[in-house]
């Protein structure tokens, strides 16, 4: 019977091709909304530092302040309510577009007194380094490796990077201490890339591609976008072109505020 069905041309395991189709449609779809967050975020991001009074009037003055801190709730709030109350389609996604308006305000803000030339930087590391890393975890996984091990490590390390962070607020350490940092904090991110995505090919259902989608955006854009940013505004801190003082320590707070919205 093996046989006949080899000869036929049939296949041995329909339910497992199936199975590996449905995986790939998930993954594409997963990808897809990914794609659509990054330009949503570069859209709003750019809105917001391109248009000086925006950053000014959020940084100096009450209100500005008020409408910042109502953003970072609101963020919160639209990327945990589809998984507490599971919430259907086409309302997941209305929260998940809300979640990245709201989270790509916090990345304009970010952005809003660096220099161009470092924004654009870490724009193509990042690029680099995501697209890099998810190729490799594609092509590892089909072979039968598996990057869950370094998940205690990963949790481990991003909660010293937290606690340094805070330390960093009120006890400063200096310059070197904050590029060593940002090379940690890098390399941890990219070990953040390999697990999720690992995750995401072996272990999340078809349902869950807002989780997946929130994961791995964070990932890209909260992670290892912003840890770069820092990484490059504290290496080239000599050179006052890149942006004056006062404006670079507003924006290591708000990285810093950012880093702390991670996974």
């Amino acid at each position: 019977m093996g046989k006949s069905d080899i000869e036929s041309g049939e296949s041995l395991h329909p339910v497992r091709e199936e199975v590996v189709d449905l995986v790939w449609v998930f993954i594409r779809k997963v990808y897809c909304i990914i794609s659509i967050q990054w330009l949503l975020t570069a859209a709003v991001a750019f809105s917001v530092a391109h248009f000086r009074e925006i950053p000014k009037f959020v940084l100096h003055t009450r209100p500005g302040v008020a409408i910042y801190i109502l953003s970072v709730v609101l963020m919160f709030v639209f990327m945990i309510l589809p998984f507490v109350f599971d919430i259907a389609h086409p309302w997941n996604f209305l929260l998940l577009g809300l979640f990245t308006i709201s989270f790509s305000f916090g990345v304009g803000l970010s952005c809003s007194f660096v220099k161009g030339k470092i924004i654009f930087e870490a724009i193509i590391l990042m690029s680099v380094a995501a697209i890099s890393l998810t190729l490799y975890t594609f092509w590892a996984v089909m072979r039968g490796h598996d990057f869950s091990f370094p998940g205690p490590f990963l949790l481990s390390s991003l909660n010293i990077l937290v606690v340094y962070a805070l330390i960093q607020v009120f006890l400063p350490l200096g310059k070197p201490t904050l590029v060593l940092y940002g090379v940690f904090a890098a390399i941890i991110f990219c070990g953040y890339i390999l697990y999720d995505t690992n995750k995401l090919i072996k272990h999340c259902s078809k349902d869950d591609y807002i989780y997946a989608s929130i994961r791995l955006y964070l990932d890209f854009v909260d992670d290892l976008f912003l840890s770069l940013i820092k990484l490059l505004l504290k290496s080239a801190a000599a050179d006052d072109s890149c942006c004056s003082d006062a404006a670079g320590e507003c924006c290591s707070c708000l990285v810093d505020a950012c880093f702390s919205c991670s996974d």
